[in-house]
C-alpha cells in the first residue's frame, strides 16, 4: 500500500500553539517500520488543480501572502512560504492517493482532511480544501463520469466541503460529527448526522452503519474519499465524543468493508486530532493505517 508524506514540510509555529503539527514526523517513524507500506513525498498540488475547488483571487492571496490580520487568524497558521508549500503538498497527497487508489485499491495521505477550506477563504488550520481538489481532480484528469462519495468522520463537520460541492450531484459529501463541535454554524452536507456530546460506541457504530446504507441507496459511487479523523476518541481533547480505541478501529474496518464489498476504491487522509497526549493521537491514525492495510491486501 501506498502513503504519502507531507511532514518534511511541516511549518513552524509559535511555541504552545494548540495544533499538534508535531504528529506527522510521529506517524511516519511509525508507517516506516511496515514493510508492506511504501512511503513516498507528497506531490505538490498544482494551481490548475487547486482551482478546480478554489477561487482564482484566493489562490493569488495564498500564494502572494497577500492575506490580512484577520484571514490568518481564521486559517490559525500566519503566513510563511512555507505554509504555502505544505497546502500545495497536503492537498497534492491526497490527489496521488486518489489516484493511486484507483489502481491499487486503497492509499494514504499522512496528512491531509482539510475541510474548513472554502472555495474562497481558509479555516480551522485547512488552506486548501484537499478532498474537494482530489475529488474534482479525478473527474477532470482520469474520467469525466466518474461519481465520488466524500465520508468524513472526523469529529468536526465537513463545513467547507459541503460548501463547495453543494451544487455538484455527482459528488455526495456525508459528515458524521459532533452537533455542539466547531464549526458552530454549519453547513449542509448530502448527508449529515450531529452526534451527541459524550456519544458512545454503539451509538457511533449504529449510526454510521445507517448513514453507510443511507449513502448506498441514495448515491451509486465509483470511488470514496474517506477522512478518518482520529478526535472521536475518547483521549481527545477538542472531540467531545467518547469512542474507544476499539471502537474507532470498528468504524474504520466498518468503511473498509464498505468500500470492499462494493469493489471501490477508497483514497484515505488522516484528518483531525489532538489528543491529551500525543501518542494516543499517532497510534489511532496508525490504527487507521494497519486496518486500511489489512483490507487493501484483499482487493
Amino acid at each position: 500500500m501506498k502513503a504519502f508524506y507531507t511532514d518534511h514540510f511541516v511549518l513552524p509555529l509559535p511555541a504552545g500553539h494548540r495544533f499538534p503539527m508535531e504528529k506527522y514526523s510521529c506517524l511516519r517513524d511509525l508507517v516506516k517500520t511496515v514493510a508492506e507500506i511504501e512511503l513516498i513525498e507528497a506531490p505538490a498540488a498544482s494551481d490548475t488543480q487547486i482551482l478546480y475547488a478554489h477561487d482564482p483571487n484566493y489562490l493569488i492571496n495564498i500564494i502572494k501572502g497577500n492575506l490580512n490580520l484577520q484571514e490568518q487568524r481564521e486559517i490559525g497558521f500566519p503566513w510563511s512560504e512555507k505554509m504555502v508549500e505544505r497546502s500545495r503538498r497536503s492537498a497534492g497527497a491526497t490527489v496521488a492517493a486518489a489516484k493511486t487508489a484507483l489502481k491499487e485499491g486503497i492509499a494514504v495521505n499522512l496528512a491531509g482532511g482539510t475541510h474548513h477550506a472554502y472555495r474562497n477563504m481558509g479555516s480551522g488550520f485547512c488552506v486548501f480544501n484537499d478532498s474537494a481538489i482530489a475529488a474534482r481532480t479525478l473527474q477532470k484528469e482520469v474520467n469525466a463520469k466518474l461519481k465520488i462519495a466524500i465520508i468524513d468522520l472526523d469529529v468536526h463537520q465537513g463545513n467547507g466541503t459541503a460548501s463547495i460541492l453543494q451544487n455538484d450531484s455527482s459528488i455526495f459529501t456525508l459528515s458524521i460529527h459532533g452537533e455542539n463541535n466547531f464549526p458552530f454554524t454549519k453547513e449542509q452536507s448530502d448527508l449529515d448526522l450531529g452526534l451527541v456530546d459524550g456519544c458512545n460506541d454503539h451509538t457511533y457504530l449504529s449510526s454510521l452503519e445507517q448513514c453507510l446504507n443511507e449513502l448506498s441507496s441514495r448515491f451509486k459511487a465509483d470511488c470514496l474519499i474517506y477522512l478518518a479523523g482520529a478526535d472521536p476518541h475518547e483521549g481527545d481533547r477538542l472531540g467531545r465524543l467518547n469512542i474507544s480505541k476499539d471502537g474507532m478501529r470498528l468504524r474504520d474496518e466498518a468503511v473498509c468493508q464498505f468500500a470492499l464489498d462494493r469493489g471501490l476504491p477508497m483514497a484515505i487522509s488522516m484528518a483531525g486530532g489532538y489528543g491529551k497526549e500525543i501518542e494516543s493521537t499517532v497510534d489511532i491514525h496508525f490504527q487507521t493505517i494497519t486496518t486500511a492495510l489489512g483490507f487493501q491486501q484483499q482487493y
